[in-house]
């Protein structure tokens, strides 16, 4: 698994690493600052590989564009990051940063929770355009969790499950053990509801994987 240091401010991105992350994420739906900017500042500070993400209004970021608006924002920004986050409603606009060579998380952040038919088909979905899917659901109920981990467990590709939500936040540090790749954590602000600080989450992983 790769802890991923999701940042509001491109400053905090020397603390990340030291704290132990493995990747930074930059939440440039949050960020006051150019992203270019932001981007370039972040460089400085890190060595660590960089996701750029734009998150929409839909799902739970302050992004409040289109797909093509999405895209003219992240053109600038493509030569110098690693990955992109796009979300399924902006898969028809993926193209730009496969021709980039970026590589992309193909999205998907839902208020719910599907049920697991679903679940693979969206997987599918989301494969046909990403190089890592990323699914985060949002449990109802301990049943959810369960499904959830089987999901996780049954795909074998590159992919992130995570939760919505602090009523759940312990199946942030056990989805990993079940094949989620990525677990995304917060130094500074924190980027979503219940999330693991990096300190925190290097603690859980020693404690988890000895």
């Amino acid at each position: 698994m790769k802890i991923v240091a999701a940042l509001t401010d491109p400053a905090d991105a020397a603390l990340a690493e030291k704290e132990g992350a493995d990747m930074i994420e930059l939440r440039l739906d949050l960020m006051e600052i150019d992203p270019v900017a932001a981007v370039q500042q972040c460089r400085k500070l890190s060595q660590l590989p960089i996701i750029a993400t734009f998150r929409s209004a839909q799902e739970g970021g302050r992004y409040f564009g289109d797909g093509d608006e999405w895209e003219k924002k992240i053109l600038p920004v493509l030569p110098l990051v690693d990955y992109v986050d796009v979300e399924q409603r902006f898969a028809r606009n993926a193209a730009c940063v496969k021709l980039a060579g970026k590589k992309i998380i193909a999205s998907h952040h839902a208020p719910i929770m599907m049920p697991l038919p679903v679940l693979f088909v969206l997987e599918r979905e989301l494969r046909a355009f990403g190089d890592i899917v990323k699914i985060i659901m949002t449990p109802q109920n301990e049943n959810d969790i369960i499904e959830l981990l089987a999901f996780t467990h049954e795909i074998k590709l590159p992919i992130c499950t995570g939760v919505m939500g602090s009523r759940f936040r312990f199946a942030r540090a056990v989805l990993p053990l079940f094949g989620s790749e990525l677990v995304y954590c917060h130094v500074g602000k924190t980027t979503a509801e219940g999330q693991y600080s990096v300190g925190e989450f290097v603690q859980l992983k020693k404690m988890l994987l000895g």
